[in-house]
């Protein structure tokens, strides 16, 4: 198996979501943003279910950083 740069793996997933989309940016945009706010929704579930015994204090980040 060839193993691809990092920035070419990335371009590689960009194309293939504007592909999945059709060729529609605004479309493959959309989907992202949907996806990040249910995954943003899972992880507060998670954090509410989780104890702070489990995580020994840890607590999610929402913000990228």
């Amino acid at each position: 198996m060839r193993e691809q740069p990092i920035g070419e793996a990335v371009e590689d997933e960009r194309e293939e979501v504007i592909a999945y989309h059709g060729g529609d940016e605004r479309a493959a945009v959309g989907t992202l943003l949907e996806d990040i706010r249910h995954l943003r929704r899972q992880l507060v579930l998670t954090e509410g279910a989780m104890g702070r015994g489990i995580s020994r204090g840890w607590r999610p980040s929402y913000e990228r950083g």
